[in-house]
């Protein structure tokens, strides 16, 4: 089970804000733990979330840095000002033990 948390954001987010949550238990986002989706974030973490639940590895994925394993770090693909209204958002996830 993954936790994906809105870290920081960068400019203005119309869908998150700092501290909303994303929880994720393979194949499944548990919507009723998750607080908002947005499309232009799922495509960045849709590409990690599978690796990363059964075989957490975010140093070798590039994904941290030393000193900091126990999370990976994504981000949205909106780049914001200039060239969008929107902004970047940094999102900090951790591997959670099933309950």
């Amino acid at each position: 089970m993954l936790e994906i948390t809105v870290h920081k954001i960068r400019g203005h987010c119309p869908v998150y804000k700092e501290g909303d949550r994303l929880v994720f238990k393979d194949p499944e986002i548990d919507l009723e733990e998750t607080d908002a989706l947005c499309t232009h974030a799922l495509s960045t973490i849709l590409h990690y979330t599978t690796i990363l639940e059964h075989h957490w590895i975010p140093l070798e994925l590039g994904l941290t840095r030393e000193g900091d394993e126990e999370h990976a770090y994504l981000q949205c693909v909106d780049p914001g000002k200039p060239y969008t209204n929107g902004g970047t958002v940094i999102f900090q996830c951790r591997k959670l033990e099933e309950p």
